[in-house]
C-alpha cells in the first residue's frame, strides 16, 4: 500500500464486505429523531449529505435498543418489532445514507446510567453505582436482573436484524464512553458476583453473548463492528491490557471490525477534555514514532491480538500525512472522522482527491471566552464548561445540515451552546412515552 495514497484504497473485510475507501464518517449523536423516537426527514437529509461527502462508510449516531435508556431525547429507538410503517422510515433513512455509494453501518448502544435523570431517574446499570459528577443531571442506577440482561441482549439482536431488513450494510455495537456494555466492562462500575461480574471474563459475558446472539441472527455478509475502549483512563477501571484481552475474544468470536476509543462521561478523553479526576494513564509500550491521533498509540498491541477483525481509530486525525501514516505504519486499517466533517461535510472526498492536505482542527479554535474563560483556565470547572459548550457548537452544526443548510463556522460558542440546551429540552418535552 502506497503511503501516499493509503486512505483511497478500498477494504475487504474478513466476512468479504468490500469498503471503498479507509474513511468512515464515525458517529456522533444527532438528537433529529421524531417525537416516537423514528428518523426523520431532517436525519435524512443529514446522511444524505454525509453520504456524499466521500467517506467509504457511514456510522450513525446512538441507535438505543430501549427508550428508557436514551442519552438524549432525540435518539432514533429499536426496542421492539417495528410495524410496517416504521420500518418504512428506516428503509428511507438507509436509502438516503447510501446515494453516494458508501456503506451505512447503524450504531446500537444503550445508555445505562448516563441516562439522563429527565428521561430516566432510576437508570438500570449493572450495579447502583452512580456517576461521580456535579450536578443533579443522572439518578442512581437500580441494577439489572439477569432476566433483564437476557431480555437486553435479544434486544440487540432484534435491532440488528432490523438494520439488516431496512438496508443497512452492519451494525456497531457500543461497547465504549461509559455506556452500558462499557459498564459492564468496567470493575468499577460492575461490582456484581453474579456470572455478570467478577473477572474480565464474568465482566465481558454480556457483550460477547450479545456479539454471538447478532451474528446468529444476521447474514454472513452483514457487517457486525465493536467499538470498545481502550481504557476508561480511571485508576481501577477498565484498563489497556483488559482491553486487549477483550479484542481477542471478540476477533474470535466473529466481528469484523473493531474501533478503539476511549474514556466516559466521567473521564471524556475521546472527546479531549479533562476530567474533575486526574487522567490514569494506560500502561501502553513507549514509542519514538509521532502520532497525530491519541488512540493510534493503543493500535499496535491491539493488533497483536486480532487474526481476522479491522481494526478502526477514530479521534484527534486531521491531516492526510497522518492518517496515511496510521494506515501503513500502526497497521490500522480504517480511520474515523467525527467533528470536521460537522463543518465540512465534503471534506473526506477532498483529502480522498488530495484538494486539501489537512483539516481544520475546529477545537483548537473554539472558547467560551478569554484568558481564565478559555479552554486552558486553570479552574477545572470552566475547562468542562468550554469542552461542553464546544460539543454543543457541534451540535448545532449538525441541525443546520440537517435542515439543508451550509455549516456556520462563525457561529458564537456560548450562543450555541444555549441554544443546543434549549433544543433539547423541547425535544425532551415534546417527546412520545411509551411504556
Amino acid at each position: 500500500m502506497s503511503p501516499i495514497n493509503a486512505i483511497a484504497q478500498s477494504l475487504t473485510l474478513a466476512n468479504g464486505a468490500v469498503l471503498p475507501n479507509r474513511l468512515v464518517k464515525a458517529a456522533m449523536t444527532e438528537g433529529l429523531a421524531d417525537v416516537h423516537n423514528r428518523p426523520s426527514a431532517r436525519l435524512e437529509t443529514l446522511y444524505r449529505r454525509w453520504s456524499l461527502g466521500g467517506c467509504g462508510v457511514l456510522l450513525t449516531g446512538n441507535v438505543q435498543i430501549d427508550r428508557n435508556h436514551l442519552e438524549q431525547a432525540g435518539n432514533v429507538v429499536i426496542d421492539r418489532r417495528l410495524d410496517a410503517e416504521a420500518l418504512e422510515r428506516f428503509k428511507s433513512w438507509a436509502k438516503a445514507c447510501k446515494v453516494g455509494g458508501n456503506q451505512v453501518w447503524m450504531q446500537l448502544s444503550h445508555g445505562g446510567r448516563q441516562t439522563p435523570k429527565a428521561i430516566n431517574p432510576t437508570p438500570k446499570a449493572p450495579s447502583a453505582i452512580g456517576l461521580a459528577l456535579p450536578g443533579d443531571r443522572f439518578g442512581v442506577p437500580v441494577p439489572l436482573t439477569e432476566a433483564e440482561i437476557i431480555d437486553l441482549i435479544e434486544r440487540f439482536a432484534v435491532a440488528s436484524e432490523t438494520a439488516e431488513a431496512a438496508g443497512f450494510d452492519g451494525v456497531q455495537i457500543h461497547g465504549a464512553h461509559g455506556y452500558l456494555i462499557s459498564e459492564f466492562l468496567s470493575p468499577l462500575v460492575n461490582q456484581r458476583t453474579d456470572q455478570w461480574g467478577g473477572d474480565l471474563a464474568g465482566r465481558a459475558r454480556f457483550l460477547l453473548e450479545t456479539v454471538a446472539k447478532v451474528r446468529a441472527r444476521v447474514s454472513p455478509g452483514f457487517v457486525v463492528s465493536v467499538k470498545l475502549n481502550s481504557a476508561d483512563f480511571q485508576k481501577g477501571g477498565f484498563d489497556f491490557e483488559d482491553s486487549q484481552i477483550v479484542a481477542g475474544w471478540l476477533d474470535e468470536a466473529g466481528v469484523d471490525v473493531i474501533e478503539v476509543s476511549g474514556g466516559t462521561y466521567e473521564q471524556p478523553k475521546l472527546l479531549g477534555l479533562e476530567g474533575l479526576e486526574p487522567v490514569f494513564e494506560a500502561n501502553v509500550r513507549q514509542s519514538t514514532r509521532a502520532r497525530e491521533s491519541y488512540f493510534a498509540r493503543f493500535a499496535p498491541e491491539i493488533r497483536a491480538k486480532l487474526k481476522r477483525a479491522s481494526l478502526m481509530v477514530t479521534g484527534g486525525f486531521r491531516t492526510a500525512e497522518g492518517m496515511n501514516d496510521a494506515l501503513t505504519g500502526d497497521a490500522i486499517d480504517l480511520i474515523g472522522l467525527g467533528r470536521p466533517l460537522c463543518v465540512d461535510p465534503d471534506a473526506a472526498g477532498k483529502l480522498l482527491k488530495g484538494e486539501i492536505l489537512a483539516l481544520k482542527a475546529w477545537e483548537g479554535v473554539l472558547r467560551v471566552g478569554p484568558g481564565i474563560f478559555s479552554p486552558t483556565s486553570s479552574l477545572p470547572l470552566i475547562r468542562a464548561v468550554n469542552g461542553f459548550a464546544t460539543q454543543g457548537w457541534f451540535y448545532e452544526q449538525i441541525v443546520r445540515l440537517g435542515e439543508g443548510k451550509d455549516a456556520d463556522p462563525k457561529m458564537g460558542v456560548l450562543g450555541a451552546f444555549i441554544r443546543n440546551q434549549s433544543r433539547e429540552a423541547k425535544t425532551l418535552k415534546a417527546l412520545v412515552r411509551v411504556e
